[in-house]
């Protein structure tokens, strides 16, 4: 005698309510794969960037949400946002060790595929690049031609920073933060300003009275961290595969990718480091 599943609910016909496939849109999901070439390992080249498009894009909400919060002085909400946006960090630090299991010739023989397309042009990742500080204008020249994508990137660069609403948030607390810091440009990069350093180093000794704060400096900490671990690993990842060979999409591959390690969004918070 067959055996008789327990629940036999798990068997309905879903011809007329809504199944997992359904609310998840699968079809289009997985229909969006489109190698170009006949290379079996382009498969897991384009799985492996628009699953990191995909964290992107949560990262994007996420970060969206801190902003408000932290603008809004409801740090707790916020700090639970930017746990999240280094959780997500985490698993797409992990994508470069499945994606470095391909080898240099494996990749030489779909490469051309790509003609100048290049992650250097996701508009997502330079989108979270201007929310957390790395304002950098001509990142936007590549998107020039879409008048949408443009606009959104020239709204994310006229927008003040995650950092910039924290430095106006230490302000707000009472914090002798240089004005200037709080009128400035917001579309030109943050530089390490003294009053800035003086608050931060200021909470960092008395962090049981200003723990919120405190608190809000090491998630700072934590999401510029996870991010200098990014960019190394897609570093390292890429001189792998292809060397010191140019980027498809023009740029000099591995000597701009170690450039980017370089970058601190939130100096003050690691100078003071050194006082302490």
């Amino acid at each position: 005698m067959a055996d008789t599943p327990a629940d036999t609910g798990a068997y309905t016909d879903f011809a007329k309510a809504m199944s997992y496939g359904d609310y998840l849109q699968l079809d289009t999901l997985l229909s969006a794969q489109k190698p170009l070439s006949e290379q079996s390992d382009e498969l897991l080249f384009i799985i492996i960037h628009q699953s990191t498009e995909l964290w992107m894009k949560l990262v994007l909400h996420e970060l969206g949400l801190a902003i408000t919060g932290v603008r809004e002085d409801r740090l707790q909400p916020a700090l639970k946002n930017l746990a999240r946006v280094g959780r997500i960090q985490a698993q797409m630090i992990q994508s470069w060790d499945v994606l470095s299991t391909m080898t240099p010739a494996e990749y030489s023989a779909f490469r051309d595929s790509l003609g100048r397309s290049s992650g250097f042009q996701s508009v997502q990742n330079r989108r979270i690049e201007f929310m957390l500080g790395n304002k950098q204008e001509a990142m936007i020249a590549p998107h020039r031609h879409d008048a949408a994508l443009s606009s959104t990137l020239d709204e994310a660069l006229r927008a003040p920073s995650l950092y910039d609403e924290a430095i106006a948030l230490l302000a707000r607390r009472g914090f002798a933060i240089e004005p200037a810091m709080l009128k400035r440009d917001f579309r030109a990069a943050h530089a390490s300003n003294d009053s800035v350093r003086a608050a931060w180093l200021q909470i960092y000794r008395d962090p049981d009275r200003y723990w919120d704060l405190y608190q809000l400096a090491e998630k700072l900490v934590d999401v510029d961290d996870w991010f200098q671990q990014w960019r190394f690993r897609h570093m390292t990842t890429v001189k792998r595969i292809i060397g010191f060979k140019r980027g498809t999409g023009g740029t000099d591959g591995v000597g701009y990718l170690r450039r980017a390690v370089d970058i601190t969004l939130f100096p003050e918070l690691w100078d003071l480091r050194t006082e302490l």
